[in-house]
């Protein structure tokens, strides 16, 4: 029988209702925007908060093209995400939140004790910890907010549903049957741990397992690829194997995870904390980072025909292209261009998120304000040219150099820490310069007056290219179709004082007599120039690189890829290092930086130009 005291302790507390109230989902990582994506999916309201921009703005686009893969049971217009940088505007209506911030203790007891102070009393909060409980979590909050929190583990959704549930140690009971009903309505699969374990299920089993395979590497016993080709051959064969898992979470992470498994299990360390700080100094973090981790940078980028595990292609970026319009009718193509959005490995179908735009062709994005780029054409041999910019999901488009103001923009250049953008203009035989909003506007270089006639194509200025750190700006100057009198150039970023765009005396021309030379980016980094091409066999039609040498020179011109159907746009992922190119036959190419491991995708789906990409 219940006292009276017992029974006015339970009635202080009560479930919450999820109708016209969010779930809060603290991190837009990896992890936090696919659980996001999973309550979306079923209807429920989702709120993303991460203090960086950049991040809550990817997690948004990744959100809105592939919520095709959680197969939402509601209709679009039923889905609602939005992204927040403050704390409590996005949870202070949440029934749920759930926190995803990386796996350091006191990151994420500070963040419990803010959410103690914003949210309503009948909040349910979560972690997803994947090592630490959450009565180590709760140190910094009440008793009876602990009472209201406990460990909600994901995987990595859609591809795994699996969702572990485990007591702070003092959870009301109620929330689990309560949290298992909402779980299963987002076609998760959640079960519930009969009682606290550093790891959960699967991750306490995977622990020992982790640990053994990093002293085999500590230890030179194998090299990853063997002991992954042992691994899947024997136990999984369609599966992940250990070392390419590690490496798609992080092995930051992965050691963050040992050391507290080592610490409160009172465990040996045989010397896998050392083997993975010898990866942490170097930058070799794994699959989110351009220098690789236990295997080569981009290894777990798959694009489609290649077998894939749902940790594959984490840290692939999504891919925004530009189709000029010119499959549809003659008397359509100056008004039915559009600005695609697709994913790297060319599974996620084509979606229009711009569309009635005359012949653009140069795209670039802009993270730290979340906006893409473009320019519009226009009728070639008229001045109407424009410069346009939106949001990544399409909406507010805005004109921010007006038509008549550049002839025909091409490739578009941002510098993003600086704020300004640089775009070649063919017809006006310039390159420009500008802040993101147009304002600002200057000419760099002007090789003539089109107003006085631009017939002479060995002044089309086409391909913009930068190098911030080495203080240039490159552009391609294409020469006559398939004329074989194409160069490439190079100028400081600032113009020599006393000089203006017509007279400037530091413009460097780096080759001369290719076939035609079209967009270019620079690799500082690795020390490469990589063009597209789309003048006459044998050299045109192809994807070329240069090395620059140690006196700034650029030497050894390669071809690294030919028979490319009008080669046009190229952008690098510098992550997972990565080229991606387009043709205007209507394909993607994805190619490794010395042009091995070619693959093709989104085939014949409009008349392709520019290409940019979003880091996920």
């Amino acid at each position: 029988m219940e006292t009276d005291t017992e029974e006015a302790t339970m009635t202080k507390w009560k479930l919450p209702t999820a109708i016209n109230r969010s779930v809060g989902i603290l991190g837009a990582g990896v992890l936090g925007r696919r659980i996001g994506a999973c309550w979306a999916s079923a209807g429920y309201k989702v709120n993303i908060r991460d203090p960086d921009t950049q991040q809550t703005n990817g997690a948004l686009q990744y959100i809105k093209n592939e919520m095709w893969r959680y197969k939402p049971t509601v209709s679009p217009d039923k889905i609602s995400v939005h992204g927040f940088q403050d704390l409590k505007p996005a949870v202070e209506d949440s029934w749920l939140v759930i926190e995803c911030v990386p796996e350091k203790l006191d990151l994420k007891m500070n963040v419990f004790a803010d959410l103690e102070k914003v949210v309503r009393p009948d909040t349910i909060l979560g972690t997803n910890s994947s090592s630490y409980k959450s009565r180590e979590i709760a140190a910094k909050v009440k008793p009876d907010t602990a009472k209201r929190m406990l460990n909600m583990h994901y995987y990595i959704p859609p591809d795994i549903r699996v969702v572990e549930l485990m007591t702070s140690g003092s959870t009301h009971e109620d929330i689990f049957p309560f949290l298992e009903e909402h779980l299963n309505r987002s076609g998760m699969l959640p079960v519930v741990a009969h009682r606290e374990s550093t790891g959960f299920l699967l991750n306490r089993v995977w622990a020992a397992i982790k640990r053994e395979c990093l002293m085999v590497l500590s230890e030179g016993v194998a090299s990853p690829a063997e002991l992954d080709m042992v691994w899947n051959e024997m136990f999984v064969k369609t599966g992940v194997p250990p070392c390419e898992l590690m490496d798609s979470v992080g092995l930051d992470t992965v050691s963050l995870i040992e050391q507290h498994y080592i610490q409160e299990r009172n465990l040996h360390d045989p010397g896998v904390i050392a083997f993975l700080q010898k990866y942490i100094q170097e930058g070799r973090l794994g699959a989110k980072c351009s220098k690789g981790g236990l295997y080569p940078p981009g290894y777990t980028t798959k694009t489609a025909g290649q077998q894939q595990t749902p940790y594959d292609n984490l840290h692939a970026p999504t891919l925004y292209i530009l189709d000029l319009g010119l499959n549809n009718a003659p008397e359509e193509v100056y008004q039915r261009g559009r600005i695609l959005v697709g994913s790297a490995d060319g599974q996620t179908p084509l979606r229009t998120i711009v569309d009635h735009q005359p012949m653009p062709d140069g795209i670039a994005l802009c993270p730290s304000e979340g906006k893409i780029i473009w320019g519009n054409m226009g009728v070639p041999n008229k001045n109407d040219g424009s410069i346009m910019s939106c949001n990544l999901d399409g909406s507010d488009i805005k004109v921010i150099i007006p038509s008549g103001t550049v002839h025909t923009p091409k490739q578009i250049a941002v510098d993003d820490d600086c704020s300004k953008m640089y775009f070649s203009d063919r017809e006006g035989m310039r390159v420009f310069r500008c802040n993101i909003d147009g304002s600002g506007l200057e000419v760099l270089i002007r090789n003539g007056d089109w107003a006085t006639g631009f017939d002479d194509q060995t002044k089309w200025c086409v391909g913009l290219g930068l190098a911030p750190l080495e203080g240039k700006f490159y552009w391609t100057q294409k020469g006559p179709s398939k004329g074989s009198k194409g160069r490439i150039f190079r100028a400081n970023i600032h113009t020599p004082p006393g000089h203006d765009a017509s007279t400037r005396t530091d413009i460097e021309c780096l080759f001369r007599d290719l076939p035609e030379p079209i967009d270019i980016e620079i690799d500082e980094e690795g020390k490469f120039m990589y063009w597209t091409d789309r003048g006459e066999l044998p050299r045109g039609n192809s994807l070329n690189r240069a090395e620059r040498g140690p006196d700034g020179q650029y030497i050894d011109h390669k071809i690294l890829a030919r028979n490319l159907h009008e080669a046009i746009g190229i952008t690098l992922d510098r992550k997972n290092r990565h080229i991606y190119a387009t043709d205007l036959g209507g394909a993607v190419y994805r190619f490794n930086m010395d042009g091995t491991g070619r693959r093709k995708f989104y085939e014949d789906e409009g008349s392709f130009a520019g290409i940019a990409l979003c880091d996920k």
